[in-house]
């Protein structure tokens, strides 16, 4: 246990996807439809929710159309580090 949760987690993620897409210098929407996703699915993602309350979590599809489409590793994508999982997600 490392005391980080996963919501820190996905924060971090959702500030990866932003500042990845921005140096890819594409708009939500362009990276959205790259990825085979809803642009509001994607503005969710970078917000780090899912719906309303709940912190995102996107399949690994998703998260592999996204790093086919922003041209970088899931490595690269998803924070170096592992987050204490709440039971919920188990």
């Amino acid at each position: 246990m490392n005391g980080r949760t996963y919501e820190d987690y996905v924060d971090e993620l959702s500030g990866n996807l932003r500042r990845l897409r921005s140096e890819a210098k594409l708009s939500q929407e362009q990276l959205a439809h790259a990825a085979g996703l809803a642009g509001f699915t994607y503005q969710k993602f970078e917000k780090g929710e899912s719906r309303p309350g709940a912190p995102m979590n996107p399949g690994l599809a998703t998260l592999l159309g996204l790093c086919q489409a922003l041209g970088v590793s899931l490595a690269e994508l998803l924070p170096a580090w592992v987050p204490d999982v709440p039971p919920r997600l188990s």
